[in-house]
């Protein structure tokens, strides 16, 4: 199975917030605990509106969770096409 290009910072988040535990997240955000592991192990990429519950358990932006590493050059920003 390929991995997704989308990483996280799943984990340091629940060691910041009090040691979370992984159930402890998926309880909050309605998935199972088995959820939380793929996501963490970028094995599975969230929906994003589970991104956006992940995010706000945390009080962070979604930016300060996931990221995406675009290794496609041919794909342009909206700002590329206007300069």
């Amino acid at each position: 199975m390929k991995a997704t290009k989308v990483t996280n910072q799943i984990r340091t988040l629940r060691f910041h917030a009090s040691e979370m535990t992984q159930q402890e997240l998926a309880t909050r955000i309605g998935v199972s605990r088995q959820t939380i592991v793929a996501i963490e192990k970028a094995k599975y990429s969230p929906s994003l509106e589970l991104a956006f519950k992940i995010a706000k358990v945390f009080g962070v932006p979604l930016e300060s969770v996931f990221s995406f590493d675009n290794e496609d050059k041919n794909t342009k920003t909206l700002q590329e096409d206007n300069e």
